[in-house]
């Protein structure tokens, strides 16, 4: 049986990046997010957050919780999603951006990464 475990460094990166952006100190992204300020402090010593918290925080950050479970015995690793996939759902979660603004910017995603994907690649680099 495979046991699932939350990568904290991962989600704690994940926020502390989405909170710089935003410019806000911890203790102003705990009372936006409603969660206890030493929360995110024992996060950053690698304990994980309870489930309820956990939902919390990958609500708040816009992407799939999946994207910070790893397991020992899991499976195969799946496929990477595609990139305009991942930089859709925190696109979508900005509140900043109207929704064709966000459709414009991932066209332009999308785009870009049909261009490089078809760039010739050195393959002894």
């Amino acid at each position: 049986m495979a046991k699932d475990q939350i990568d904290v460094d991962a989600l704690y990166s994940a926020l502390d990046a989405q909170r710089t952006a935003r410019e806000l100190s911890w203790r102003q992204l705990a009372k936006e997010l409603e969660v206890s300020p030493s929360l995110l402090s024992r996060m950053a010593n690698g304990l994980r957050p309870d489930a309820d918290a956990f939902i919390t925080l990958v609500q708040w950050l816009g992407v799939p919780a999946e994207q910070f479970a790893v397991g020992g015995d899991a499976p195969a690793p799946r496929e990477e999603p595609e990139l305009v996939t991942q930089i859709g759902s925190l696109l979508r979660a900005r509140k900043d951006l109207e929704p064709e603004d966000v459709t414009y910017l991932e066209a332009v995603i999308q785009a870009t990464v049909r261009r490089v994907k078809a760039l010739p690649r050195d393959k002894e680099a």
